[in-house]
């Protein structure tokens, strides 16, 4: 009787973990953002990436509202690329702009986001 149960129980999974969300960029997601185009993919990649680091700029001031805004629109943009790491330390840092902690874990999703960009791009 316990194969019968444990045959029909629902497989234990990481909450909605894809494997290509477990790169900085989900690369599924954007190409479904791009309908598989390869060059457009390769534009909006670039253009997150001059935004993102745009973003970190407009971060760096003591500035509570500057920083609430610039983590706003860099959840934004990396929601709509699949950068999700990114996306995510983007509203832990607008859920509480005062901590450098977060600045910093925003500055380091960045990095890696920009890091991957660059190697796809090469």
């Amino acid at each position: 009787m316990a194969a019968v149960s444990i045959a029909f129980e629902a497989p234990e999974t990481l909450r909605g973990v894809c494997p290509s969300q477990s790169r900085p960029i989900d690369l599924v997601h954007l190409a479904t953002q791009t309908m598989g185009d390869k060059a457009l993919e390769v534009e909006v990649l670039q253009m997150f990436a001059r935004q993102a680091r745009r973003a970190l700029h407009d971060m760096a001031t003591p500035d509570t509202d500057a920083i609430l805004a610039a983590a706003h629109r860099l959840k934004g943009a990396a929601s709509a690329v699949g950068a999700f790491k990114v996306s995510a330390a983007a509203e832990n840092l607008e859920n509480n702009a005062g901590d450098t902690a977060l600045r910093a874990a925003v500055s380091a999703a960045v990095v890696e986001a920009e890091n991957f960009i660059n190697k796809l791009c090469r």
